[in-house]
């Protein structure tokens, strides 16, 4: 079975491989972009509301967000709709699994592909989970036997609520006042009473398998049922039979399975995890469970920790993770999945799949002038590129080409986001390593559902309702030729940072170690590594981080390290660490003996975990550590260099390794390696146009710019610099351009890129509007004239005020054309996208921060026309539903709510300003 998808599965890494090779054979220089692919295309995640699709509707809409510019769709089904139930089916039918299989034909058909949860809502789980194979927590009862007396008290579980399933007793323990312990699970009855009188007092700890009882949350139909128990390898096992056997040998042609971020709540356990952990850590945690109760800053209390999650770590990995994706493989599929939010390794976690996908939730802070932010609509954690960097790190790492990231989950409060907010938010996930958007997301709502239509309480909310739509192409078509480069060649990464992980796993709060999205407050920011890492950025250098384990399955070839045969770099970083293990130090050391240079900020304290033999096991460590003898902070082994240095920037610069300069100027920068030069994806972020010579490391004979906003390219002049090629740059606040550098100059056939730094003179067009709106809820308002151009909703008309959609402002405008010059149309507010035609020729879409255009093309000598159709928010039409108490949110389970997670309700929002504002000035350069 699946004989043509296997082949393909088999293909695709030999395939990935000669691609990388391709980098070693120059083809001829090209002007064009790279080719526009589906992968490059943004792709969006799509509810399916109570499964409640048909054959109609599903056609309609794959055409309708293929027009759009999505490249794929990933199934989620949830929650439906009330009055809906009619059209439910039930998830895995053959109702379902039909239209599953049209839905992949119609895809293909349009040159889309398609993910798909392996479950409903989330996380994993269904009915299909029993009791035995659900998500489970360790429950630990504590008594007290005084010296001298009888124990009386039997030892039963404690039930949380009525319906609860008895726990397990799985052990019985008692810890005299020195904490030595004692099993004592053979002297309790099975009616739970303790038989047994040692003298002296004692601490009992009653060790019970419990059942977190977490159901899936936003389940749909079908889907009702326990959450999985992630750690138990028989447990996932069943869980894929079953998928296995739903499918029933039929390939439904789907490209990956996709597992959302880890929110299995207080599953810390499973049945066979004593038994693992003594295999694993060399000693029986029940002797020690006080240790792991207790929340003192003691040293043994941080080893058993560290013991403890490591162990949770490697039953997530093994018997989860990887198990996952091997069976996934054996069905030709890929897997995708959010690592964050595990108690484990990120980064390991990341490797083992084939598409790491990362998390942008709520919005960050940029000083771009004019960039709406309020206050009101913020998150408690502003997304953090680091962050986002364990799953771009994995994936070059391992010689992965795909770093997926769920996007704008919760940008903003529901129907006020718009494209101009999107956009620095997705470049700053671009500069991270991120290369494969989906979007959070898009929600399947037939044509007969009135407006706004099906929409999910947590997502953007860009459906085909959305007064935004008829406009998204030219966002979509951004993120496109963004991505087409980010995908193409390799990531060129100078350094290598260790994750010292042992350092998070030693945290002694708490008993599992979440490691979340919303809590980097706790374990990333105030960690050296993460200092060091943000420090070295900033300053300009390129960097992934590393595991253990990456370290050791790491290699060196011509004084460069080697993770993967498509991945190296020059130095291997080590921040200040509290805890490494043996085996990693051993590691760092053979890479450098082999040629690898090794940068320590100080010396690793301490092995990590609690060992018997703890004295011996450090004292070896430290030997291995003192054969170091470092002369001016440095010694030579074999073919390296190992450097001790607190200045990790000084010691780069000492070894040659030089950070991009361009960053002083406030450019944000990423490179990708191709064969025949370097791409450099350059951004302000900045509150300043940025207009000087800067300096690239890269030594190139050409240069080209290309601008991702309209697909132009032009040639840039370049001079000699002595690190690298020098260019000038002018960019306002807000905009971003790709550069590609040519290892040799090469002759392009394309014209010189504009001067847009000084105007020759300026035009301004501001006057004798008229106003025209075309499509819209909930009605369409009446035309206006308008002597200077401004917002709609700034001419005391409730029915505009009230108005989504779409609208053309048109007028008449003189100028004198001059031949070999550009023309450059600037608008001070756009609220929030305008396409643009001059004489009737479509010139573009205006949406982003600078609101500008080039419109030499289109412009003619003397007297021209211009239409300019501006699409708004939702947030006035939907303000408009509440205040007139007319219902269009009524869904099962969590029904809709607001940023807040609070009953959504617009009826006291202000008018949000729709349409143009301030002057409109055509610049001559």
């Amino acid at each position: 079975m699946f004989s043509k998808s296997k082949y393909l599965l088999l293909l695709f890494p030999i395939l990935a491989f000669l691609g990388f090779q391709l980098l070693d054979k120059k083809p001829p220089a090209s002007a064009e972009w790279p080719e526009i692919t589906q992968t490059a295309k943004p792709w969006t995640r799509w509810w399916w509301m109570g499964n409640a699709v048909d054959e109609k509707n599903l056609s309609k809409l794959l055409e309708t967000y293929n027009e759009a510019g999505l490249g794929g769709v990933e199934i989620a089904p949830i929650y439906g709709a009330k009055g809906y139930e009619d059209r439910y089916l039930e998830f895995l039918s053959e109702e379902w699994l039909s239209m599953l299989d049209l839905t992949v034909n119609k895809a293909q058909s349009l040159g889309m592909g398609v993910d798909m949860t392996q479950g409903t809502g989330w996380p994993y789980g269904g009915p299909q989970v029993s009791v035995e194979n659900a998500a489970t927590r360790m429950v630990i009862q504590d008594y007290e036997k005084a010296d001298g007396q009888a124990f009386s008290t039997p030892i039963k579980f404690q039930k949380r609520r009525e319906n609860q399933y008895d726990a397990k007793l799985i052990a019985v323990m008692a810890y005299d006042k020195d904490l030595n312990a004692k099993d004592i699970t053979s002297s309790v009855t099975a009616d739970g009473q303790l038989d047994w009188n040692e003298a002296g007092s004692w601490q009992i700890k009653a060790i019970f398998l419990d059942k977190t009882g977490q159901m899936v949350k936003r389940a749909a139909p079908g889907g009702v049922g326990f959450t999985l128990d992630h750690f138990s390898k028989s447990a996932v096992d069943s869980y894929n039979s079953y998928f296995e056997k739903a499918f029933a040998g039929k390939d439904y042609g789907i490209r990956s399975f996709y597992n959302d971020s880890f929110e299995v709540y207080g599953a810390d356990f499973t049945a066979s995890f004593f038994e693992e952990f003594e295999k694993q850590r060399g000693y029986d945690l029940k002797e020690f469970l006080p240790f792991l109760e207790s929340e003192e800053k003691t040293e043994k209390v941080r080893r058993v920790k560290s013991d403890y999650r490591e162990t949770i770590n490697d039953l997530l990995l093994t018997n989860f993770t990887k198990n996952w994706t091997s069976w996934a493989h054996s069905q030709s599929k890929l897997t995708k999945n959010q690592a964050h939010g595990s108690p484990g390794n990120l980064l390991d976690l990341y490797a083992a799949v084939d598409i790491p996908e990362c998390e942008t939730f709520g919005s960050s802070y940029f000083p771009i002038p004019g960039l709406r932010r309020d206050s009101a609509d913020i998150r408690n954690v502003d997304p953090d590129p680091i962050m986002l960097k364990f799953a771009s790190s994995a994936a070059h790492l391992t010689g992965k080409n795909l770093v997926s990231s769920e996007t704008f989950t919760w940008l903003g409060e529901h129907f006020k986001s718009s494209f101009s907010q999107m956009k620095p938010e997705v470049e700053q996930a671009f500069l991270a390593g991120v290369n494969h958007i989906f979007y959070h997301g898009v929600t399947y709502s037939p044509e007969d559902i009135p407006y706004p239509g099906w929409l999910f309480y947590a997502s953007l909310n860009l459906t085909q309702q959305n007064s935004l739509w008829p406009h998204f192409k030219g966002f979509n078509e951004y993120i496109a030729r963004s991505q087409a480069i980010l995908q193409a060649g390799k990531a060129d990464n100078e350094l290598l940072v260790y994750w010292p992980v042992y350092d998070v796993w030693a945290e002694p709060k708490g008993k599992m170690e979440m490691i979340t999205v919303h809590a980097v407050d706790e374990w990333l920011h105030p960690t050296e590594f993460y200092k060091q890492s943000k420090s070295l950025m900033e300053a300009g250098y390129s960097l992934d981080f590393i595991s253990d384990d990456m370290i050791g399955k790491s290699s060196v070839k011509d004084e460069l390290i080697h993770t993967s045969p498509t991945n190296s770099a020059k130095v291997l970083l080590i921040p200040e660490t509290e805890f490494m293990p043996i085996e990693t130090l051993r590691d760092i050391l053979k890479l450098a003996v082999d040629g690898a240079k090794v940068i320590f900020q100080s010396k690793p304290k301490s092995i990590p975990g609690y060992h018997s033999d703890q004295e011996s096991r450090q004292a070896e460590f430290d030997a291995l550590w003192a054969s170091l003898v470092f002369q001016g902070g440095k010694v030579n082994m074999g073919k390296g260099q190992v450097i001790l240095n607190q200045d990790s920037r000084n010691a780069l610069e000492d070894l040659g390794i030089y950070r991009e300069k361009l960053v002083d100027s406030g450019l944000d920068f990423i490179r990708r390696k191709v064969a025949d030069g370097t791409y450099y994806f350059l951004v302000n972020h900045s509150a300043n146009t940025i207009s000087q010579t800067i300096s690239l490391n890269t030594k190139a004979g050409t240069v080209m710019a290309m601008d991702p906003l309209t697909g132009k390219t032009g040639e840039i002049p370049t001079s000699s610099a002595s690190e690298g090629t020098s260019v000038s740059i002018y960019l306002k606040s807000g905009e971003s351009i790709f550069l590609k550098t040519f290892d040799e100059k090469v002759q392009l056939n394309i014209p010189a890129w504009p001067d847009y730094s000084k105007a020759f003179y300026t035009t301004v067009i501001s006057k004798n509007w008229e106003l025209t709106f075309t499509q819209g809820q909930p009605k369409v308002p009446a035309s206006q004239k308008m002597e200077t151009v401004k917002p709609w909703t700034d001419n005391n008309s409730p029915e505009a005020d009230d108005f989504s959609g779409q609208a053309s402002y048109t007028s008449e405008f003189d100028i004198k054309k001059t031949e070999g010059k550009q023309y450059l149309m600037t608008i001070d507010k756009v609220y929030e996208s305008a396409k643009i035609w001059i004489n009737g020729e479509y010139a573009g879409n205006i949406w982003s921060i600078p609101y500008q255009l080039d419109i030499t093309e289109e412009l003619q000598n003397g007297k021209n026309t211009i239409k300019i159709e501006v699409a708004n928010l939702m947030a006035n039409s939907i303000r408009y539903l509440d205040r007139n108490g007319i219902e269009w949110r009524n869904y099962h389970e969590i029904n809709f709510v607001n940023i807040d997670y609070k009953p959504f309700d617009a009826s006291n929002w202000k008018t949000m300003p729709s349409g143009l504002g301030g002057k409109i000035e055509i610049a001559e350069f």
